[in-house]
């Protein structure tokens, strides 16, 4: 290559970034600019009346592990914090494994029906995203409440005698979560089936396999990439959930995103509020860095 094409492809690269450079400051600002202003928040100083007063400190961190006792003058391990911040975790997951539950033999059944039917199919799951989280949480609430769909059943059928409390506990909340986030366990599980050989099947009992062999050696690690992928889109919305553990809940299954609000805005304590807003993007992040690592490491062992 002559010096001329060399300095007109470096001329080329560097009138590219030049043009792109408008939009990458909008980034920028629009992405990490409050990003830094809630971590510089959870540095500073708490208010009395709300806000922050412009003061380093590390008490709004503090806070999130341990509570200040000013009878015994000491701190304490904050209980309710970390009680809070563990049943966002394993509500998290336990509605990632009830999605994965449902949503794999029904993306299955999806995959194997007939060309021509699989977008009627792949439409209703979708209908949900046409309506508001809002209404659809307030769906939910409708058929689990003790005059509900599912107690009026119930009883109708004989099979209870007294309406099952079920709104305003954790299981509510589990049931609204799986409802609202099962369509994004379905798609991705869908288009990795759809790809799935099922020759590979015929193959597995060929050679006496049984089915539980067959789903555990054969389907599953294939289908893989699209349960990280599944279980990611799931996890993550759900550890941040507010509107439906606010309606399920009802103000008494606290998630770590009623929790936030609630230290802005009844609390007023800012500086909380953010250090714990940072520390769920620190728990998504980790969460994304690790199906990053184990995709590539699948990556790798199919080219290998």
């Amino acid at each position: 290559m002559s010096p001329a094409e060399e300095n007109a492809i470096r001329s080329s690269a560097r009138n590219g970034w030049l043009l792109s450079l408008p939009a990458l400051v909008v980034l920028a600002l629009a992405a990490s600019g409050p990003l830094l202003i809630v971590v510089y928040y959870s540095f500073l100083t708490a208010n009395d009346t709300g806000g922050v007063i412009r003061q380093f400190s590390t008490e709004g961190w503090r806070a999130i592990f341990l509570s200040y006792d000013i009878f015994e003058d000491r701190y304490t391990l904050a209980d309710a914090h970390l009680t809070i911040f563990w049943r966002s975790v394993w509500l998290s997951l336990a509605t990632t494994a009830l999605t994965f539950v449902i949503g794999f033999p029904t993306a299955w059944f999806i995959a194997t029906r007939p060309a021509r039917q699989r977008a009627m199919w792949l439409f209703l799951i979708t209908i949900p995203f046409w309506t508001n989280l809002l209404i659809r949480t307030f769906a939910i609430n409708e058929v689990i409440r003790n005059e509900g769909i599912l107690n009026t059943l119930l009883l109708w059928l004989g099979v209870i005698d007294q309406p099952l409390r079920i709104v305003y506990t954790e299981t509510a909340v589990l049931i609204g979560m799986t409802y609202v986030y099962l369509p994004l366990m379905v798609l991705p599980l869908y288009a990795t089936i759809e790809r799935f050989d099922m020759r590979l099947l015929e193959a597995s009992y060929d050679l006496y396999a049984s089915r539980w062999t067959t789903l555990r050696r054969v389907i599953l690690p294939i289908v893989k990439p699209g349960i990280i992928a599944g279980s990611i889109l799931v996890f993550v919305p759900s550890l941040g959930a507010y509107v439906t553990p606010r309606i399920l809940g009802g103000g008494k299954k606290m998630m770590i995103g009623n929790f936030i609000e609630l230290q802005f805005l009844q609390g007023r304590n800012w500086p909380l509020g953010a250090a714990l807003s940072v520390l769920l993007l620190i728990v998504v992040t980790a969460a994304l860095l690790v199906y990053v690592k184990v995709a590539n490491r699948d990556r790798s062992q199919g080219h290998g």
